[in-house]
């Protein structure tokens, strides 16, 4: 039941992100969305959603990996 709930969390943000994908192309396209009035704007919403999706699953993969030790440390040497 667990591995579900965290699948279904995972794929939301997904989601998110593949929509953010498609705002920011059709901005490119000249195809704008009513509630969205300028392609400009839709562009930077299409950006912030798909970057926000990244960073949700990237954060939620690099907090799985560090859990499990399977992240180096990095040494801080010149």
């Amino acid at each position: 039941m667990i591995r579900i709930i965290a699948t279904i969390i995972l794929f939301i943000p997904g989601i998110i992100g593949a929509f953010g994908i498609k705002l920011m192309r059709d901005a490119l396209f000249a195809d704008v969305y009513p509630i969205l009035v300028n392609e400009g704007i839709q562009f930077f919403v299409g950006l912030i959603m798909f970057l926000g999706g990244l960073a949700f699953i990237g954060g939620f993969i690099y907090h799985r990996d560090k859990k499990r030790q399977l992240v180096k440390k990095r040494s801080n040497k010149l």
